[in-house]
């Protein structure tokens, strides 16, 4: 490639940075060891940030690259498509110290999880941190372009709430952005398929449940995954606001059931991982959501007006 060439493909990637979603997402998380899965999971990352807490809360994550006096410091900005390469990051305090203490969320001090601005590119990972606060992971991403990387984790100071902080990606090489999955009701991954059913409702609260099969036979032995049998990630078209909600009581498959509200209208990419044989998976689906609706007032509902809007 000439030097005019891979400027042009490089100015592409940074420019992705912040373009608008577009794709579909697809991914594979490394195994690794889990503990036994807990009976129950109350909403966890965005939602806790807001009010409505019935679930997974009504506001949105990721946003923010800082929040509550803590900031999520990407060393490392900048990778080449197509190259395994060590990204670099740290969570650093008011006070600009690295966090060296964490409390243990679903078995991980920290969740890091890389998505494409267009959605085509989905990694849930789990870095390594160092003594000094410095957390480190592997990764290859094949695509150029755009990237969020997203950090959930939970101080272990006195007072701290789970956060859930985002930083732009740049990933250099020729970017040629996919176009959005349309809604559809199964996803199949590795010879799986993962029927959807329920709605994500702005808002308000709903429950989706996801159900595995292979070979048309229920899976009924998923195997524990982040002390779970399940677990989603919602991200919103557009902004990539960040959602992750984990699985309601219940055993291991077919079916994992989740409590999830969106903080707004739109379309939105879930992303499950679920594990089976010793291998995690994840299958994604588009969802559109509609506007919330205001409720009727009796003593209007005679004036030929619907008395409901979007808000």
């Amino acid at each position: 490639m000439n030097n005019a060439l891979r400027i042009t493909a490089f100015a592409a990637a940074l420019a992705a940075t912040f373009g608008t979603a577009y794709g579909v997402g697809r991914g594979l998380d490394p195994l690794v060891a889990e503990d036994r899965p807990a009976q129950q999971h109350a909403g966890h990352g965005a939602g806790e940030e807001g009010e409505g807490k019935g679930g997974s809360g009504h506001a949105a994550g990721g946003l923010q690259i800082s929040d509550g006096g803590y900031t999520l410091a990407l060393e490392t900005p900048t990778i080449r498509a197509g190259a395994r390469t060590e990204i670099r990051f740290a969570i650093t305090d008011d006070s600009g110290r690295k966090v060296t203490d964490y409390r243990r969320e679903h078995g991980k001090e920290l969740h890091f999880i890389l998505a494409s601005s267009d959605l085509a590119e989905f990694r849930h990972l789990h870095p390594v941190r160092a003594a000094d606060g410095t957390w480190t992971t592997p990764v290859d991403l094949p695509e150029a372009g755009g990237y969020r990387a997203f950090a959930d984790f939970t101080p272990a100071a006195d007072g701290a709430e789970n956060l859930t902080l985002g930083a732009d990606l740049a990933v250099s090489g020729t970017y040629r952005p996919a176009a959005l999955p349309a809604p559809r009701a199964t996803a199949e991954v590795d010879g799986y398929r993962v029927a959807l059913d329920g709605e994500l409702r702005a808002g308000r609260d709903g429950e989706l449940k996801l159900t595995v099969s292979r070979n048309g036979r229920p899976v009924t032995d998923l195997q524990p995954y982040l002390g779970a049998y399940g677990h989603l990630v919602a991200l919103r078209s557009g902004d990539l606001a960040y959602l992750h909600v984990h699985p309601n009581e219940g055993g291991p498959g077919p079916v994992v059931s989740f409590a999830a509200t969106a903080p707004s209208a739109g379309t939105y990419r879930l992303f499950l991982d679920f594990r089976h044989e010793g291998k995690v998976r994840t299958a994604a689906f588009t969802v559109r959501v509609a506007p919330e609706k205001a409720a009727v007032d009796p003593q209007e509902s005679g004036s030929g007006e619907s008395g409901a809007h979007a808000h």
